[in-house]
């Protein structure tokens, strides 16, 4: 009987440790799967971003959703593979492939909409930068996303930064001491002059689709870049000015901006722009001790005893290093979107809460304080 007990228990432990074999197996087999990815909107000029993307064979362009019948037989996508389903409705697409997630490529203004569709159907959205046009889309949006329990993404180039992340350990491992003041410099020479397609810069240019010019376009990342350095937390007021030095080019929208956010024990200065002279994404993290200084992706220095040395920052790991991959393991549970992350809900509604006071305090000429 004994023996018996004994061989009947192995067996359960075998059997037992064979499904979770079979099962781990068959989620890894998914998980290997590429993400099957649907395309809302093709007018941003970002859409060479996952057109550069296609053939890694880490995701799947599945589908494509584009009202305007010029633009959805002419893009980029359908130009890489004009084998991928276009679609004038967006329901219509989502219920015709079931995409795993949906990527927004169109005007800030139709970010909502996407949510709108996406949420109730359980499909998770990744948009472009910034998360909305303004607080009441974004709240929205948010809602829905929290009811619906999806995932509400926001893509910025500059998340991908190894130099932004090695700043950030540093900052954290109080290598410059106490933050006392951060300059985040972010535009080019403007849309029109390093050649943005028509498509793309009739909205961009368009203070409803865009919700402002510059001061939305690069106002966001050093907002997003900001709220992560802190943790996510607000800053308790938000002063802005902007300018049209080219109102001939752009007569409808800011084309420069200056914001201050102004915290307990430090000022943050944006300075987006569409007037620099050259393209740039750069900050100067300043601390009691010493300061940062970013100046592309891959370059940046630290100043410390009273001299300045290179820093070579740290290459990213995946899925930390790339927008696709990043979403491909969110989506596929590998990751846990925190918080505070640079692509999270809640980082990306302070960014709207700010971008939002900053257009009002540029209109009023007053600061405006964030509840």
């Amino acid at each position: 009987m004994k023996t018996f007990n004994l061989i009947h228990k192995t067996l359960c432990v075998f059997i037992t440790l064979m499904a979770y074999c079979l099962t781990a197996a068959a989620i890894d087999g998914e998980n290997n799967k590429p993400l099957r990815v649907a395309v809302a909107g093709v007018a941003h000029g970002h859409l060479n971003d996952i057109v550069s993307r296609m053939d890694r064979g880490d995701f799947e362009v599945v589908g494509v959703y584009e009202k305007d019948d010029r633009m959805r037989r002419h893009n980029g996508l359908v130009a890489h593979n004009n084998r991928i389903p276009a679609f004038a409705d967006l329901g219509e697409m989502l219920d015709s492939i079931h995409p795993e997630a949906v990527v927004a490529y169109g005007a800030i203004y139709d970010h909502m909409e996407v949510v709108e569709e996406c949420a109730p159907r359980g499909i998770h959205v990744m948009v472009e930068k910034p998360l909305a046009v303004n607080m009441k889309h974004a709240r929205r949006m948010a809602k829905l996303a929290r009811e619906h329990g999806i995932l509400l993404l926001t893509n910025y180039e500059t998340s991908w930064y190894c130099s932004n992340h090695e700043a950030y350990r540093m900052v954290k491992e109080g290598q410059i001491g106490d933050i006392t003041r951060i300059l985040v410099y972010d535009g080019h020479q403007g849309p029109i002059e390093i050649g943005c397609g028509k498509d793309f810069t009739t909205w961009l240019t368009d203070p409803v689709m865009n919700g402002g010019g510059a001061i939305t376009d690069f106002g966001c990342y050093g907002a997003n870049i900001a709220t992560w350095l802190f943790d996510g937390r607000k800053p308790l007021s938000v002063y802005a000015v902007t300018n049209h030095q080219k109102p001939k080019k752009y007569p409808k929208v800011d084309d420069d901006a200056t914001i201050i956010l102004q915290y307990p024990d430090v000022t943050v200065q944006l300075m987006p722009s569409w007037n620099w002279p050259m393209n740039r994404k750069d900050m100067y993290i300043y601390g009691s001790k010493g300061y940062i200084y970013q100046s592309t992706p891959s370059r940046m220095s630290l100043y410390r005893d009273g001299k300045e040395t290179d820093v070579r920052p740290t290459k990213l790991n995946a899925p930390y290093d790339d927008s696709f991959r990043y979403l491909k393991a969110a989506v596929r549970g590998e990751i846990t979107v925190q918080p505070t992350d640079l692509a999270s809900l809640e980082n990306n509604l302070t960014v709207v809460e700010i971008l939002s006071a900053a257009v009002k305090s540029a209109r009023t000429g007053k600061p405006v304080r964030l509840k």
